[in-house]
């Protein structure tokens, strides 16, 4: 909870009043003395206070950190990750039934790159949560599992995922992975069963999808079997209609066309790819490099 004007103004007026209390403690012993007129001795010390206060105000705004002080008791802004997530962290502690808090937290930790963390936020929340939560909650557990291991699919991680299919057959992470399990373990079959399932759902503007497709090629040149590449290059050229800003797409596309011999198609999508890529002049610069390299220029 972020505090009111009201907080900050009695921090600063907390501070102030312990500086006066500093110059007090300082002009005391001169108001005590017995020398000179009463007037002459309020002025001295008055002088002494007014010297003080402007020395500790200095010294603390060159080597202090009164920025940091208000920002303290403002909060976190809202572009302050690490902020954030101490927030969760003592929210979780003070509420630890709550799973929403929890796939917080573990989102969190995600986005700094700690999917150690992660693991440990998801699978306390897979804890409390409702059945209907466990499927998220076991697909983003064996994802951050993975993350965690350099790319391994663990069985830790497998087991989530197998678990996450359970309550949804449709989980794009868990088919993905197992696929990835399956390909590990040199079960090509099953990892193109999944993988293919998975591009027949995969929406056209999927970031995800062109690797999928990458994959599934490969795949498929190791079990032997050739894929239908006019078929694959004519879905690369739909998802990039639909998904213009792919600039290696693009060069992708341009330079299937071209290495099919489909000289027509290739100049085409050339054409396409300047129109989509207009606002990205590095992108036009290598695009052009790439048409220049082909021949299309």
């Amino acid at each position: 909870m972020l505090p009111s004007r009201r907080m900050i103004t009695v921090y600063l007026a907390l501070l102030v009043l312990t500086a006066l209390a500093a110059a007090s403690f300082a002009v005391w012993p001169m108001l005590r003395a017995g020398k000179g007129s009463p007037r002459a001795k309020a002025l001295l010390g008055a002088a002494t206070a007014i010297f003080v206060l402007a020395i500790g105000l200095g010294a603390y705004l060159v080597l202090g950190s009164p920025g940091l002080a208000v920002r303290t008791l403002q909060g976190p802004r809202s572009d302050d990750m690490g902020g954030l997530i101490a927030i969760l962290a003592r929210q979780v502690r003070d509420v630890p039934n709550d799973p929403k808090a929890w796939m917080l937290l573990g989102k969190g930790y995600m986005s700094l790159g700690d999917p150690g963390e992660a693991a440990a936020a998801f699978k306390r929340g897979l804890d409390v949560a409702t059945p209907d939560e466990k499927s998220a909650f076991n697909s983003a557990y064996g994802e951050a599992l993975v993350l965690a291991s350099s790319g391994i699919v663990t069985s830790d991680a497998e087991d989530a995922f197998n678990a996450a299919l359970k309550s949804d057959p449709k989980d794009v992470a868990a088919r993905y992975y197992l696929g990835l399990a399956y390909a590990m373990r040199r079960d090509n079959p099953h990892a193109l069963a999944l993988w293919q399932s998975l591009l027949a759902d995969a929406p056209a503007n999927a970031p995800w999808r062109g690797e999928l497709l990458d994959r599934i090629v490969a795949l498929k040149a190791q079990s032997g079997t050739a894929p239908d590449v006019g078929a694959m290059v004519q879905s690369l050229e739909q998802r990039l209609h639909a998904s213009p800003n792919d600039p290696e797409g693009w060069q992708r596309l341009v330079r299937s066309y071209a290495v099919l011999g489909d000289k027509p198609k290739a100049l085409a999508a050339y054409a396409d790819a300047r129109k989509a890529l207009a606002k990205n002049s590095t992108a036009l610069a290598t695009l052009d490099s790439e048409a220049q390299e082909l021949k299309l220029k």
